[in-house]
């Protein structure tokens, strides 16, 4: 089923970026919320939370059971507020794009420009970090979403070496984060981004505890 054949106009169809707000849909429509609602009723998009849609992806049309991936909502959500450069996928959520956390949690952290609160959604909990996006080391990622930025496996080993606690995971979920991530990292590069970002002290954190220490937690 095409999304045009249930009253998606071809400007929304085409839409990289399947987060939508109304004001988004305003090119397109002359009073966007109750079309964004009727889209929800026909079984076209889904309610995020309070100003935010997703365009269910065509595939998915015909499945009412289909939900989206917590990480690509989070990631979606940034970029339609700050752009697709804006916004970037990080932490425990880039570590669960990796691969490197067996099990489905209910928190991501998105990288933004700004300060702002967590954002509750339907699907989970968004935590926004303060970061300069550019400044990260990342690499794209496709999701059912959007297409977007996500730190890499070096990067992310050394956030969470940096913020072990941050997510609520327990310390032994988070050690086998970083021996995951630690197996597609570049070894020689893994010092130099730390040396960089002044996270030295994360990348000696994180080599004790892949390596078994149980001192080296945070105190």
């Amino acid at each position: 089923m095409k999304r045009t054949a249930i009253g998606l106009p071809p400007e929304l169809a085409r839409r990289a970026n399947l987060v939508l707000r109304p004001k988004d849909a305003a090119v397109v429509y002359a009073h966007p919320r109750p079309e964004m609602a009727r889209l929800v009723k026909n079984g076209a998009a889904l309610r995020l939370a309070t100003g935010y849609y997703l365009l269910v992806p065509g595939r998915h049309l015909s499945d009412s059971t289909w939900r989206p991936d917590l990480h690509a909502v989070g990631l979606g959500i940034g970029q339609a507020d700050y752009g697709q450069d804006g916004a970037a996928l990080m932490g425990i959520g880039a570590a669960s794009q990796f691969g490197a956390v067996p099990r489905e949690i209910a928190v991501t952290f998105i990288a933004v420009p700004k300060q702002r609160p967590p954002l509750e959604t339907e699907f989970g909990q968004i935590t926004f970090m303060r970061r300069d996006v550019a400044s990260l080391d990342l690499e794209r990622i496709e999701t059912e979403v959007t297409p977007g930025w996500v730190t890499t496996p070096e990067q992310t080993l050394l956030d969470l070496a940096a913020r072990p606690t941050l997510g609520g995971l327990p310390a032994e979920a988070i050690t086998e984060a970083l021996r995951a991530l630690s197996l597609r990292a570049d070894a020689d590069l893994l010092p130099e981004l730390a040396a960089g970002q002044h996270k030295t002290a994360a990348l000696k954190r994180a080599r004790r505890l892949i390596e078994g220490d149980s001192d080296a937690g945070p105190k």
